[in-house]
């Protein structure tokens, strides 16, 4: 019996430039040995993740998310709690791309990303779960993290990274501080933070040095719970970030590993979003867990990324 793949793509995303390249893009994977087709999304709720579950309950071998992190989260949550889950490839087209960044597919060229399947390389990717939902690159709260859903699409759209840089600078200023018990496997914080996140990959934002040694499959979240809310203190620890990662011994950060986690607003009226994948994902209380290397994923890893990453 032939592989079957179905490419699941956002028409509208990276300008439209899968559109234009979805033949070549088919042909790649009929090289590869997969009988291929694809299927459009819609402007419907959960249109990509209701066509990866029909997919992966209808027997195909690869699914393909073609589209930015929000089409990538879509997939994986279409798949995720399934007993049979297709290996997963990705052909990026949105504004950060963080997943893709982190598995080193091309981010610019939808036909060179494609052909990394051509490579035959793969590797078990870990999932978080928050309640019951599945993200595949970042769950987060706070002020800051709030941008990637304030910024307006067609602002994305038209200027890329640049939009979440304008907006974040707006922001920065704004930050108020939740009070927060984030509970983890060694320990537990109570009190203030402007910000936390859990990691799953190295990518975030853009940026490689926020989580500079994150494993794609070991298990474990990267914890950060920014403590400070003061301006200085967070342009401080910007600055960390940027030259070299040295944010991670600040003493306004708590950087742990963690399979489990759980967050909780100390104030009863105060409402902490948590944003999953860039987009929003419910509130606090939530509940994270780490299914490690649950998804076989495509990837682009050289020698020096399967030792670092994996």
């Amino acid at each position: 019996m032939n592989k079957r793949a179905r490419i699941i793509y956002n028409p509208t995303s990276g300008r439209e430039a899968i559109r234009r390249d979805l033949v070549d893009i088919l042909s790649v994977y009929e090289k590869a040995g997969y009988e291929t087709s694809a299927f459009a999304t819609t402007a419907s709720p959960k249109s990509a993740e209701n066509e990866a579950r029909r997919a992966a309950l209808d027997g195909f071998d690869l699914l393909v998310a073609a589209g930015g992190d929000g089409t990538i989260n879509e997939v994986v949550n279409g798949i995720a709690s399934l007993d049979h889950r297709p290996k997963l490839a990705i052909i990026p087209a949105g504004t950060t791309n963080d997943f893709a960044r982190a598995l080193r597919i091309p981010r610019n060229e939808p036909f060179e990303a494609a052909s990394v399947i051509l490579k035959d390389q793969s590797a078990l990717m870990d999932v978080g779960r928050a309640n019951e939902e599945y993200f595949i690159n970042i769950a987060a709260g706070g002020s800051i993290s709030e941008l990637t859903y304030k910024v307006p699409s067609k602002l994305k759209s038209m200027y890329g990274y640049l939009a979440y840089v304008v907006k974040g600078a707006e922001l920065i200023p704004r930050t108020k501080p939740m009070h927060l018990r984030v509970k983890y496997d060694e320990g537990v914080y109570e009190g203030p933070s402007s910000m936390f996140f859990l990691a799953l990959t190295n990518s975030v934002g853009g940026f490689e040095s926020i989580v500079p040694d994150a494993k794609l499959n070991d298990g474990k979240f990267t914890v950060l719970i920014v403590k400070t809310t003061k301006i200085p203190e967070i342009m401080t620890l910007i600055t960390e970030v940027l030259n070299g990662g040295r944010h991670v011994d600040d003493p306004n950060l708590i950087y742990v590993k963690s399979s489990h986690v759980e967050v909780e607003s100390l104030n009863a009226d105060e409402q902490v979003m948590v944003n999953l994948d860039g987009e929003y994902g419910g509130d606090a209380p939530m509940v994270f867990d780490n299914y490690q290397r649950h998804i076989e994923i495509v990837s682009n890893f050289s020698e020096k990324d399967q030792k670092n990453l994996l």
